[in-house]
């Protein structure tokens, strides 16, 4: 149902809910149709003696996915699924060569994520898998029990948020968006000094993704969706290409709007209200396949424009600066800047801060010295990164944060704990792929962002500052 009837529907049926109540049929009417609010916010399974994982696609991420599961105490992979049988067997060599125990079940083909959401001897689906699947598998995982782990963006529309809301809600599973970026060392730093009041009250966020991925989409990494014969062929698109040739907007949102949804506490006491987004002309695929790949596809078209700009409004007043851009040939960044009463922090290109130590005091106008930054940074460090940083740098997975991340949800899951981000966060979060879409092809006109919470913002617990006890992990160490 899309969101504009779905809220057509309930205004439409408020009626029924008075009358069941005054009937005796239902003591809360709005429960009764669906919009009880958030029920699975702060929502936590038993504790789980060993966390069993079955890792669904296995290429380069995945796999990596595998040997860091592999490696958190309490916590085993279960069970594999890919398409392909190749790379199913090197996660075999890989777990046989660094003396993991095997999976008990590999399952290979096009329908292989639906064997390992049906078995026994499974508590959670990892999914990492091209984005159109991740709202199936993950429905899927839940509707057999399962806790459903997505890789980023969690869905790809609305419609599918609203789905796996729904589904988690009716089968009391939970669903959360493996949003690594949110574990980095320095948005975790940031996340802190938020929370302790460094920057005063929170005003402004920048966030993004700009990742020069010509080589990537053109090249092999990707195969395409639509079984051409010369696929995973240099110079063949890709399936995220794919995607792109056929859409306008921003379509990798959440690595850099995570972090600033928790820095704001989107959610959790503030809401996404509206946006606004326009797309830039598209050059720099054609001008990059043009030049490189002159006998291959002269007819392909990208839609989506070499940069997406977004504002986002919330319902407290705060702004957002959202980018995307995957074809300029520019520096990696992700933006990551928080601003508030009192000063900001940004960390790209590189850390940096500049507050206020007493009201007024002009400390704020030009950034810290390095070798205060430096102090700064390690007075904030998250405890996540004091207890795990130095294993995690060891471990990697994008300088580590992909390790805290999994050593954090099998934390929380072995210990009874609410997952960090839940089905919500992952429905606002990845909403912004159709959202953005829906502003760009209309002009540039604002559009409404939906409240997957129903009303819930405006009372749960805001996002705080945890820690990972290694005792209460088996061994005590990581």
């Amino acid at each position: 149902m899309k969101e504009t009837s779905r809220r057509d529907f309930l205004k439409g049926t408020a009626w029924m809910g008075v009358a069941a109540m005054a009937a005796g049929c239902a003591s809360n009417p709005f429960k009764f149709f669906g919009t009880s609010g958030a029920p699975m916010q702060g929502f936590a399974l038993k504790p789980m003696k060993k966390v069993r994982v079955a890792c669904v696609g296995v290429g380069s991420r995945g796999a990596g996915a595998v040997h860091r599961i592999a490696m958190i105490p309490g916590t085993e992979v279960a069970a594999i699924a890919d398409l392909f049988q190749d790379r199913i067997d090197r996660q075999l060599k890989w777990l046989q060569d660094n003396g993991k125990p095997a999976p008990r079940k590999t399952f290979a083909g096009p329908e292989s994520w639906k064997r390992v959401c049906e078995m026994e001897g499974v508590d959670v689906v990892y999914n990492v898998t091209p984005w159109h699947l991740h709202e199936p598998i993950a429905s899927y995982a839940m509707e057999h029990g399962k806790v459903a782990l997505n890789e980023v963006p969690g869905c790809l529309s609305i419609d599918e948020g609203w789905k796996l809301v729904e589904t988690s809600e009716r089968t009391r599973m939970p669903c959360m968006m493996l949003e690594n970026c949110c574990y980095g060392e320095y948005e975790m730093a940031m996340f802190n000094m938020v929370k302790q009041g460094v920057f005063g009250e929170i005003v402004h966020g920048e966030a993004g993704y700009i990742h020069d991925q010509r080589d990537l989409q053109y090249g092999s990494r990707y195969h395409s969706l639509d079984g051409h014969p010369d696929a995973g062929k240099a110079g063949r698109p890709g399936w995220a290409l794919d995607f792109y040739s056929k859409h306008s907007g921003n379509w990798y949102p959440t690595h850099g709007l995570g972090p600033v949804a928790k820095y704001m506490d989107i959610n959790h006491g503030d809401n996404f209200d509206f946006l606004v987004s326009l797309d830039s002309k598209q050059a720099n695929y054609h001008f990059y396949g043009r030049e490189l790949y002159k006998d291959w596809r002269k007819d392909f078209k990208v839609k989506m424009g070499d940069m997406n700009l977004s504002l986002i409004r919330t319902k407290l007043g705060r702004s957002i600066l959202l980018e995307h851009d995957v074809s300029s040939p520019r520096p990696y960044s992700r933006l990551n800047l928080i601003s508030g009463t009192r000063g900001m922090a940004v960390s790209y290109p590189e850390f940096r801060v500049a507050f206020e130590e007493k009201t007024g005091d002009g400390k704020a106008h030009k950034y810290m010295e390095p070798e205060a930054t430096e102090a700064v940074r390690e007075k904030y460090r998250h405890p996540f990164w004091k207890v795990a940083g130095e294993v995690a740098k060891k471990v990697g997975g994008h300088g580590g944060m992909d390790f805290i991340m999994d050593l954090r949800w099998s934390y929380c899951l072995q210990n009874g704990l609410p997952l960090d981000t839940d089905v919500y966060d992952l429905a606002a979060w990845s909403a912004m792929v159709e959202l953005t879409e829906k502003s760009v092809d209309s002009g540039s006109r604002p559009v409404d962002c939906p409240d997957f919470t129903r009303g819930a913002w405006r009372t749960a617990k805001p996002f705080t500052v945890d820690e990972i006890d290694l005792a209460k992990l088996p061994g005590g160490r990581v």
